[in-house]
């Protein structure tokens, strides 16, 4: 396994007068070039022990090292917290100074305006319409998206919040978390906000049995569970959206069937043997229930698009009838026409009494969706906020850290 410098230089090590690898120079240059693209990591740290924010910032230097004439940037901001985002914008705006002409493919309007000089939109294959960025209104861009005027976003649910269902008591992983503690209700939707590194996926993967805290409780209906294994998550009625869809959350080169049926095998074995007739059936049925755009059941998920394939990672845990679901990052790189059919996804299994716990970098989204949202810093939960009576700059101003700088003055 190759180190983040490896990485960066991969194919291109530079060389001493002898002809053998300078790692000197390389572990100095990447060092660089990670400061540049604003990433506190340590070039000889290993590619596998990164997140994928992490892993793309990598990818950003790797660019950056080369004299490109022309960078194409595919959904470069995923998961990117707002100042990341902003950071890689100077980047590319310097870039352009030099030069250099930078393609940019983004689902996130904002981030369009933000940057681009003209925009051209695709849909289903097809180029609908290539514009001056300035003559381009919100209203004609999501029309040209999803080809239809469209209300973007889920503003009120129907909410029919129970009693508490699933709890955490005391989580605890040194160095990660520490005394990590919040429920959620039937019905109810709660999410975790953070800057990168601030531990909220590392919550969902105690959850999910993919990490064992050295402390602490898991409690279901009251009980507590002992959750090693995801097997044992799945038992007891968790489902986890994983932040990579395409590493964590699928077999790309699986059939749609086969990855709805994943987790749930059980319900189509007779003798042993699996049911296929039965898995194709059941499949076809989420297909339509979703609005999943494919041939048929038997269509490879690599083929499919972003929002698609999300929309089968979805469908798998409406098949097992999740009681808690885990979402984290669940929107990112899908369009807006998907995203609007996940929003109301997400409220219709709330609604139906599903337990929801929605990790996000988008804050305006947890705003949106959420019931309660608590803000992470540093692998602590460091504040509460309820949806009625909150605003984007108070979860900012506790994940960024600033309440602890006011402590101090005061």
């Amino acid at each position: 396994t190759l180190n983040v410098a490896e990485n960066i230089y991969l194919g291109r090590y530079p060389v001493n007068k002898f002809g053998f690898i300078n790692y000197k120079k390389m572990l100095k240059d990447a060092t660089a070039l990670m400061e540049k693209v604003g990433a506190s990591i340590k070039v000889g740290t290993l590619i596998r022990d990164l997140s994928m924010t992490q892993r793309r910032l990598v990818e950003l230097a790797r660019a950056l090292s080369m004299d490109v004439k022309l960078l194409i940037m595919d959904e470069p901001t995923k998961s990117f917290t707002d100042e990341e985002i902003k950071n890689l914008f100077e980047i590319v705006r310097i870039l352009k100074t030099r030069g250099v002409t930078v393609i940019f493919i983004s689902h996130n309007l904002n981030e369009i305006y933000s940057i681009s000089d003209r925009v051209s939109v695709l849909r289903d294959g097809k180029l609908i319409n290539t514009v001056l960025v300035q003559e381009a209104t919100e209203e004609k861009l999501i029309k040209w998206m999803v080809g239809k005027d469209f209300n973007r976003f889920i503003s009120t649910r129907e909410k029919n919040i129970g009693s508490e269902v699933f709890s955490l008591e005391n989580i605890t992983k040194k160095g990660i978390l520490e005394n990590i503690s919040f429920s959620v209700k039937n019905g109810e939707i709660i999410g975790l906000a953070g800057l990168t590194g601030s531990g909220r996926s590392a919550v969902a993967n105690v959850m999910f049995g993919l990490m064992n805290p050295d402390s602490g409780k898991l409690m279901l209906n009251g009980k507590e569970i002992k959750i090693k294994t995801p097997n044992d998550a799945i038992k007891n009625g968790i489902g986890f959206v994983t932040e990579d869809r395409n590493i964590d959350g699928l077999l790309l080169k699986k059939t749609i069937r086969e990855n709805i049926t994943l987790a749930n095998l059980g319900i189509f074995s007779r003798f042993s043997f699996i049911d296929h007739r039965s898995e194709k059936s059941e499949s076809l049925k989420f297909i339509k229930l979703m609005n999943i755009k494919a041939i048929s059941p038997e269509q490879i998920v690599m083929n499919l698009s972003g929002g698609n394939r999300q929309k089968v990672v979805f469908a798998r845990w409406l098949l097992t009838k999740t009681k808690v679901l885990i979402l984290d990052e669940p929107t990112v790189g899908i369009d807006i026409g998907a995203k609007q059919e996940i929003y109301r996804l997400i409220s219709d299994l709330a609604k139906s009494g599903c337990s929801i716990i929605f990790i996000s970098s988008e804050i305006s989204e947890l705003i949106r969706i959420c019931d309660r949202i608590f803000a992470m810093r540093s692998g602590k939960i460091v504040h509460e906020f309820l949806q009625k009576d909150v605003s984007q700059e108070e979860i900012i101003y506790y994940c960024a850290g600033f309440y602890e700088k006011s402590n101090t003055k005061n």
